[in-house]
């Protein structure tokens, strides 16, 4: 008499709807963290008025910079977390490749972002060369974060916390 076949209690297909919660999280952060790549990275201020009204008449792109002209340290940081969301979604519900070590790999990609996107904050006047750098602090021109750069690191820190509470929730098991 043959013996039953085993029916084994691994998924070997996707299925949305084995993808925990935390997981849509790291995936919305990483959408998140990307679409601000486009919002304005870093903006340029005055305090004077005749500054500032010189500064209106530039190209809009010349006073608020994207992620894309700012810099690697910018446009990095959210595109890993992008990556790692899309892989945490696509293999996570897939236990070997959990044991394997993905919530790990996912803990790793998003602190590497966080880290690149501080550092991008802080680096943040490097992205314009010496001349112009003294050129806008003679000019009492400020360098002040975008709305995108806000958006890029809430992306980033939201999908390291779950990346967190993922590696623990590996360890319970």
């Amino acid at each position: 008499m043959p013996s039953p076949k085993k029916v084994s209690a691994e998924p070997t297909r996707f299925s949305v709807k084995r993808v925990s919660r935390r997981e849509w999280v790291g995936l919305g952060a990483g959408v998140v963290a990307t679409l601000a790549l486009f919002l304005p990275w870093t903006n340029l201020s005055a305090t004077q008025q005749i500054v500032e009204e010189a500064l209106r008449e530039l190209p809009r792109s010349d006073v608020a910079r994207d992620a894309w002209t700012t810099g690697f340290l910018a446009w990095c940081g959210p595109l890993l977390v992008l990556l790692a969301g899309i892989v945490v979604v696509a293999f996570g519900q897939f236990r070997k490749v959990r044991v394997a070590g993905l919530p790990h790999l996912w803990l790793i990609c998003a602190a590497v972002a966080v880290l690149l996107m501080v550092l991008g904050w802080f680096a943040m006047g490097w992205q314009f060369d010496e001349d112009t750098r003294g050129l806008l602090d003679a000019g009492g021109v400020g360098l002040y974060a975008g709305p995108g750069r806000y958006l890029g690191m809430l992306g980033a820190v939201a999908s390291l916390v779950a990346a967190v509470l993922d590696v623990r929730a590996l360890r319970r098991r």
